[in-house]
C-alpha cells in the first residue's frame, strides 16, 4: 500500500497516480496515520463548483479562493484591519474616496506583477457579478493613477467597505487572464485558476479533491509555511469523522453537527473550536417563496411560524448545543435586535390565521399541501429539521412533503429559479449587514440562477428604504435604529422564519500550529499555519 503522505510530501505524486484510486488508502483502524511533513489534509463535505470567489458565494468556494488569490486587507481576531495586498489606505474627508496603496513586490502565479488596474478590473467584476448586490453598490468606479495605487470612488458613505475588501469576499483577479470579454461565471480560469494567493492550484479531480501547492513567490516573505493542502471532498458525515479519528485528514474546518462534536471534543488527540466564525454570523432558517400561493399570503406564513417550536430543535433536535436566532441579524452582532416577535409556538393561533386566510381543513382535516426542500448532505442541520417540519405542521393540517435532491447544484438550481414552496437554509451575515443580510431583503436581488440572493422574492417598498438608510449611515446608533425597523417588519413578515445560530467548530488535529481563528476562520489566508517543529 503506498504512503499517500509521503508521496505528498515529496511532489512525487502524479495524476495518473491519483487516478488509480490509491491517494487516501483506508486507515488502519488501530493505529493512526502520521502527517506527512508540511502537508495538511482538510475534510470537506461541500462539492466545489469552481475555484473563483469574485462570482459565487459560499464556504465551499471560499475556502480554495482565500488561499489562490490575494485580496486587499485581512482582519484579526478582533475585526480589525492588517495589511494584504494592500500596505496602507486611507479615506478622503467627505468619505466618498478610498485609496489602497499597493505592496511593491505581489506577482500572479504566472509571474505577472499584481497592480492597481488589477485591482479596478476585479473591484468592478465583483460589483457586476458577485451575488451580494448590495456589498459594493456604493463603488462608482475605480482609477489607477499609477502601477500601485487604486482609487475607488464611491456615490455614498459605505460603514462596510473595508469587511469587504476580505480574502472571502474580494479575490484580486489578474485582468490579463481574465478580461477577456468571456462571461466571468463560466470563464475557463475559474477551474484552472490564477492567483497572487500563498497557495496555487496543482490538481483538482471535481467531487473528490483538490491539491493547492506552496506558491514560491508569495509577497510576503517566508509564507506559507505548509508546503501543500489537500481538501478532500467527503460528503457523508460519518467518514469525515471516521477519517479525522483514524488520521486520514487532519481537520476538519467547519463541523455542525453537533453529536459528532460532542463526541470529538471528548477525544485527546483533537482540538475542538467555535472560535473563528464570528464574522461568518451563520443562521440556520425555513425560507419561504413569498411570491407563490398560498405563502404569498402573510398569514399562511405567519401560521406556520407560530406551528414551529423553535425550542424543540434547539434543545431537542440540536441537543442544546445551539443558539436560538430570532431575527435576520446573527446574534452577538452589535446591530442584532431582540425587540421582534418570537413566536413560541401556538397552533390555536396558526389554525385561526389559516382559516382566516381562506384555508379551512376539509373532511380528513387538510387545508394545504406544501414541499419543502433542503440542501443535500446536511443532514444534522437541515434534513433531521425538514422531517420535524413535516410531522409538526400537519397538526394545523398543512401536508408537507420532503423533497430529496441529487446534489447541491441540483437544489441551488431549484431555489435560485424560486422552484420550490420551503426550503431549508444556512445563510452567512459575513460580518456586515450591507453585505451579507440586506442581499436576501431588498427587491432589488431577486435575481433568476443567482443563490443567495433574494431568492424568497420578498418585496418590501419600507424594507428597502431602511436597508438603504443604513447602509450609508455613519452613525452607530442611528444606524442601529434604523436595522432595529428592519429587523422588526422581517420577522413580523416572514419571509424567513429563523431557527438557530449555526454551531461551527474547527477540529484539528493536535500539533498543528498557528489555527485560523480570526473573525473569518478557515474561509482567510491558511499562510501561518503549519505543524509543530517543521
Amino acid at each position: 500500500m503506498p504512503n499517500f503522505r509521503a508521496l505528498l510530501a515529496s511532489g512525487a505524486m502524479t495524476l495518473s497516480f491519483l487516478a488509480l484510486g490509491l491517494l487516501f488508502p483506508a486507515a488502519p483502524a488501530q493505529a493512526e496515520l502520521p502527517h506527512a511533513k508540511g502537508v495538511l489534509v482538510l475534510g470537506t463535505e461541500a462539492v466545489l463548483r469552481h475555484f473563483n470567489g469574485a462570482v459565487q458565494s459560499g464556504s465551499a468556494t471560499a475556502l480554495p479562493s482565500t488561499q489562490i488569490f490575494a485580496s486587499p486587507l485581512r482582519f484579526d481576531e478582533n475585526w480589525n484591519p492588517q495589511p494584504y495586498l494592500a500596505q496602507s489606505w486611507n479615506f478622503s474627508t467627505d468619505g466618498l474616496t478610498l485609496t489602497l496603496k499597493l505592496v511593491p513586490n505581489a506577482v500572479f502565479h504566472d509571474g505577472q506583477p499584481v497592480t492597481a488596474a488589477d485591482v479596478a478590473f476585479s473591484i468592478m467584476a465583483i460589483k457586476e457579478h458577485h451575488p451580494f448586490q448590495t456589498m459594493l453598490e456604493a463603488v462608482e468606479g475605480v482609477d489607477a493613477p499609477d502601477p500601485l495605487t487604486a482609487v475607488i470612488r464611491l456615490s455614498k458613505p459605505h460603514p462596510a467597505i473595508l469587511l469587504a475588501m476580505c480574502p472571502g469576499l474580494m479575490p484580486i483577479l489578474p485582468k490579463h487572464v481574465y478580461d477577456t470579454g468571456e462571461d466571468l461565471k463560466e470563464h475557463p480560469a475559474n477551474l484552472n485558476p490564477i492567483g497572487s494567493g500563498p497557495f496555487k492550484l496543482a490538481e483538482h479531480v471535481p467531487g473528490e479533491y483538490y491539491v493547492l501547492e506552496k506558491f514560491d513567490r508569495f509577497f510576503i516573505p517566508d509564507r506559507p509555511l505548509l508546503d501543500r493542502i489537500v481538501v478532500r471532498v467527503l460528503p457523508d458525515p460519518n467518514s469525515q469523522i471516521l477519517s479525522l479519528e483514524s488520521g486520514e485528514i487532519d481537520a476538519l474546518h467547519m463541523l455542525d453537527d453537533v453529536k459528532a462534536i460532542l463526541r470529538l471534543e471528548k477525544n485527546p488527540d483533537l482540538t475542538v473550536t467555535s472560535e473563528g466564525f464570528e464574522g461568518i454570523g451563520a443562521i440556520n432558517w425555513l425560507a419561504f417563496n413569498t411570491q407563490k400561493p398560498p405563502l404569498n399570503d402573510v398569514r399562511v406564513r405567519q401560521a406556520i411560524a407560530w406551528a414551529v417550536d423553535r425550542e424543540f430543535v434547539v434543545n431537542k433536535l440540536m441537543l442544546g448545543k445551539v443558539a436560538p436566532a430570532y431575527a435576520p441579524i446573527a446574534p452577538g452582532s452589535p446591530l442584532s435586535s431582540a425587540a421582534v416577535e418570537k413566536y413560541p409556538v401556538d397552533l390555536e393561533k396558526a389554525a385561526a390565521l389559516l382559516d382566516e386566510a381562506g384555508y379551512p381543513p376539509n373532511a380528513q382535516g387538510e387545508r394545504l399541501a406544501l414541499t419543502i426542500d433542503y440542501e443535500p448532505d446536511v443532514e444534522f442541520l437541515h434534513h433531521n429539521v425538514a422531517e420535524y417540519l413535516r410531522s409538526q405542521l400537519k397538526k394545523i393540517g398543512i401536508s408537507l412533503t420532503v423533497r430529496s435532491n441529487a446534489d447541491f447544484p441540483a437544489w441551488a438550481n431549484k431555489i435560485s429559479n424560486f422552484d420550490f414552496d420551503l426550503t431549508m437554509d444556512t445563510v452567512y451575515n459575513w460580518g456586515d449587514p450591507v453585505i451579507g443580510v440586506a442581499r436576501t431583503y431588498v427587491s432589488s436581488n431577486i435575481r433568476p440562477g443567482v443563490m443567495w440572493s433574494n431568492t424568497q422574492r420578498y418585496v418590501n417598498p419600507q424594507v428597502d428604504d431602511l436597508l438603504n438608510q443604513a447602509a450609508v449611515e455613519m452613525d452607530p446608533a442611528k444606524r442601529q435604529a434604523l436595522y432595529a425597523a428592519f429587523q422588526k417588519i422581517v420577522v413580523d413578515e416572514v419571509p424567513i422564519f429563523f431557527l438557530n445560530v449555526v454551531p461551527y467548530f474547527g477540529v484539528y488535529k493536535k500539533g498543528l500550529a498557528n489555527l485560523p481563528l480570526t473573525i473569518w476562520g478557515p474561509l482567510s489566508p491558511l499562510d501561518q499555519v503549519h505543524w509543530e517543529g517543521e
